[in-house]
């Protein structure tokens, strides 16, 4: 059975970032995961996940320029933009030294905004880029991930589909990389997600969940998540699968939609 996880980038946002471990453990979660802590010391979060008794599981390398404490501007990543090898590769090292630190074994791999006249390169450089991540982190256990977003959200991120994202993998040909299945981006994009999942199925190293279109609670619109689940079962998914949504209200008033997967409560919603 598949475990959720909670993403406190987007979760429990009314908090201060270090205050929403222990939130996330009073909504029952066990597991969270986050974009970019690196404003954060690494004492200070090692100190957050021993006080709340959460792990840490998933981070993403560092956006590039992208203004502080804005989380939805900016490059979103380098891995992909040629003439940022070395800026990406600075980056990389700082994700690896804090998914070591707090014992994280996910890195999501950004690929970034790639501009059209950039395009013909990016995809070499994006498959040169990550061969050298997947040498750092050598035998560490870590999991890099690679994940397309919509292009209606992010319409100059170079990754757009799941197909492209196999074909980097393929390129690439480590086993220590694999895609971020996020539901979102891909019903947005490209839909077929049930097919898609099946699919590619030996390729996914991660599952993220929200509602479409308004990327809410995943208890409405287009997607019937009780069905998803039910295949996510089926197939024996053992891994997380993360709640990457914007609450609609507050965190804890919108958290009956997990109940039904397995989610226990051990604090009072709000």
């Amino acid at each position: 059975m598949f475990q959720l996880a909670a993403n406190i980038t987007f979760l429990f946002a009314e908090r201060p970032f270090l205050e929403r471990f222990e939130a996330a453990k009073a909504a029952g979660f066990d597991c969270v995961e986050c974009h970019w802590p690196y404003e954060h010391p690494v004492e200070d979060i090692a100190a957050a996940l021993e006080r709340s008794l959460v792990r840490l599981t998933g981070i993403n390398t560092p956006p590039g320029d992208t203004p502080p404490g804005d989380t939805q501007a900016g490059e979103l990543g380098l891995a992909a933009v040629p003439g940022r090898e070395e800026e990406f590769q600075r980056g990389f090292d700082l994700a690896l030294s804090y998914a070591k630190a707090l014992g994280v074994r996910m890195i999501h791999v950004m690929a970034g905004n790639v501009s059209e006249e950039a395009r013909d390169g990016a995809f070499d450089t994006f498959v040169a880029n990550l061969r050298i991540a997947a040498d750092k982190v050598g035998s560490s256990g870590i999991t890099l991930l690679i994940e397309p977003l919509n292009t209606i959200d992010r319409p100059t991120y170079f990754l757009t589909s799941v197909e492209q994202a196999v074909e980097v993998l393929d390129a690439v040909g480590s086993e220590r990389i694999k895609l971020l299945f996020d539901i979102y981006h891909v019903q947005l994009q490209q839909g077929n997600i049930v097919n898609r999942l099946e699919r590619y199925w030996n390729r996914i190293g991660h599952i993220q969940i929200a509602a479409v279109p308004d990327r809410g609670e995943p208890d409405t619109g287009e997607i019937n998540y009780s069905y998803v689940m039910q295949r996510l079962v089926m197939k024996d998914y053992r891994g997380l699968v993360a709640a990457e949504y914007q609450p609609r209200d507050t965190t804890e008033a919108g958290m009956s939609w997990a109940w039904q997967y397995g989610l226990g409560r051990t604090g009072n919603p709000e």
